[in-house]
Parts: structure tokens; C-alpha cells; sequence
């Protein structure tokens, strides 16, 4: 995992990492589908598990006319970028506020930090260019949680 801790590390570096971490665990809540079961474990954001796992969130994303830009992680070529605006639109205000306010953060900020986690999130949990079929592993998460936070 050399080039995931290389990759993880510079977005965690500066002194960041709790508010990535928490940000993390929340992109892990969406894409487990965790339901109520998120908001438990992260300070009453249970609405945001309700995206439909992984391929729900690619749903999601093609819905709000982002459906390239979701494809280009899960595939096996480059990623392409997402904006703050963008996220924006896909997740709505209600979202992004509860983000935020969980997070400490302004929208902004957490809009920022989440263009960038986001897609190397989705990328490393689809390495065959494929959604997996329900939700990612427990193990491959609970991995790339560890590789993410590790430092």
C-alpha cells in the first residue's frame, strides 16, 4: 500500500488528520450503507448512510449529471476532478450542513476537503475498474480506513 500511504498522506498532512478522519468515517457511513446505524457512531448523521452503498452514491452522482466524472474513479484510469460546487449540487445543503457542523468545519472547507478524499476513496475500494456487488467488505474497509488514517 505504498502508493496509497504516499497519496493518503498528503491529503492528511499539515495537522489535518481528526477533521479527515471524522470526514472519513462519514464517506464510509455512505458507502456501507449504515442507515440509522451511522448517526450512532458519527454524532447523529444517520441520514447520510441512506445513499445506497457504493453504487448508490455512483446513482446519486449520475443523477446530478456527474455520472463521467463518478465513473472515471471506479474505473481503472485516471480520476477526474470534482469541485466543491459540484458536491454541492449532487448532495444538497441539508447534507453538507450536517457535514460541516459535524466536521467544525465551514461548507466550504468540507466541501474542499471532501472533492478531494472522495474520489481516492471510491477509487481504492473499486481497483478492478468494477462496483462490487452490494456493499464494500467490512475487511476492505476497515483497511482502507487504517491505510487512510495511518501516520
Amino acid at each position: 500500500m505504498g502508493l496509497l500511504d504516499s497519496v493518503v498522506g498528503g491529503m492528511l498532512g499539515g495537522g489535518a488528520g481528526g477533521g479527515n478522519s471524522q470526514l472519513l468515517q462519514i464517506i464510509m457511513g455512505m458507502l456501507t450503507n449504515q442507515g440509522g446505524g451511522a448517526g450512532a457512531g458519527m454524532g447523529g448523521l444517520g441520514g447520510l448512510g441512506n445513499s445506497g452503498g457504493l453504487a448508490g452514491l455512483v446513482q446519486q452522482f449520475q443523477r446530478g449529471g456527474l455520472g463521467d466524472v463518478a465513473a472515471s474513479w471506479v474505473s481503472t484510469g485516471p480520476n477526474q476532478p470534482v469541485s466543491g460546487e459540484q458536491l454541492q449540487g449532487v448532495f444538497g445543503n441539508d447534507m453538507v450542513a450536517q457535514i460541516a457542523q459535524q466536521l467544525g468545519l465551514s461548507q466550504g472547507d468540507t466541501l474542499g476537503q471532501l472533492s478531494q478524499m472522495l474520489p481516492t476513496v471510491v477509487d481504492k475500494l473499486t481497483p478492478n475498474g468494477e462496483l462490487p456487488t452490494g456493499t464494500p467488505d467490512m475487511g476492505q474497509l476497515g483497511d482502507l480506513m487504517g491505510s487512510l488514517l495511518k501516520r
